[in-house]
């Protein structure tokens, strides 16, 4: 799936610092804690913590986050429906990136456990 090159420019310059206290928040609400949200980031990206803190006090965009992110090789385990897009069928890469820890975000706050979230290959 296609995605239209306006919506691949607003995803690459948007800055990881305005949306990751929105992923706290919806996890939160949803009774899942900071750590497990920390975790999850890292499977995806390879940030620690103090990566996290380093890269929200930079105002990094999502274009910086994800070319100094050490992408999981199972993250192409990653499948189904986000804001409508199928995450598997995204063709622009950092739009994909995005969308994927969006994605992991949302199976947090729904309950998945976290050994599913974490995918291994299969």
């Amino acid at each position: 799936m296609n995605t239209t090159p306006e919506h691949d420019a607003r995803f690459a310059n948007m800055t990881f610092s305005a949306v990751y206290p929105l992923y706290v928040t919806k996890v939160e609400k949803k009774g899942r804690s900071l750590d497990e949200l920390h975790q999850v980031i890292a499977w995806l990206t390879g940030f620690n913590e103090a990566d996290l803190q380093a890269l929200i006090k930079q105002k990094a965009t999502f274009q910086q986050f994800f070319a100094a992110a050490s992408i999981n090789p199972n993250a192409q385990l990653i499948r189904g429906l986000i804001c409508g897009y199928r995450v598997e069928e995204i063709a622009t890469p950092l739009t994909q990136q995005v969308r994927w820890l969006d994605k992991l975000v949302d199976e947090l706050a729904k309950g998945r456990k976290i050994e599913k979230i974490l995918r291994s290959a299969e």
